[in-house]
């Protein structure tokens, strides 16, 4: 084999691990969300609220980094299941605040439970705790660096 095109070999790409161990975790929160009747981008959604009440679509769609084109039909899911209310701003009609009902606040302590099941889940068998979180940290700062890679008028989302 030409060892020149040894660098298009999927094993030697960031892209697939990344991309197959986001489909695969998504599967994992799979049944965890079920219980909650939610999808893996609605319970996204209901994080940034549950760390933060009383947010506009565009605040959330920066902590998710999705358009608002991606979220509007996520967040009418979710005012229809009766978690939140998305009224417009007071003091910018341009602005939607989207904000918790009770029964969206209610639903946080029955998903508190769900990080500590996935990492039961995903350490032990090939990775400990600590690797996870150090992990996580690394993705965190490659999704920071990514990002700041993307002109503001050309990022898109595909969630």
């Amino acid at each position: 084999m030409n060892q020149h095109f040894k660098k298009l070999y999927l094993e030697n790409q960031i892209c697939f691990p990344l991309y197959a161990a986001s489909r695969l975790t998504t599967k994992v929160y799979g049944p965890y969300l079920k219980e909650l009747d939610l999808t893996y981008p609605q319970y996204l959604v209901m994080m940034v609220l549950w760390k933060e009440d009383h947010q506009t679509v565009n605040r959330i769609g920066e902590r998710l980094l999705l358009e608002s084109n991606t979220l509007t039909p996520l967040l009418k899911r979710l005012e229809q299941k009766g978690l939140l209310s998305r009224k417009r701003s007071s003091l910018d009609e341009r602005s939607v605040v989207v904000s918790l009902y009770p029964k969206g606040e209610i639903l946080k302590e029955k998903a508190v439970s769900i990080p500590d099941k996935i990492l039961g889940d995903i350490s032990g068998s090939t990775m400990t705790a600590e690797e996870i979180r150090i992990f996580q940290h690394t993705l965190l700062k490659l999704v920071d660096a990514l990002n700041a890679k993307i002109p503001n008028d050309t990022k898109q989302d595909n969630i």
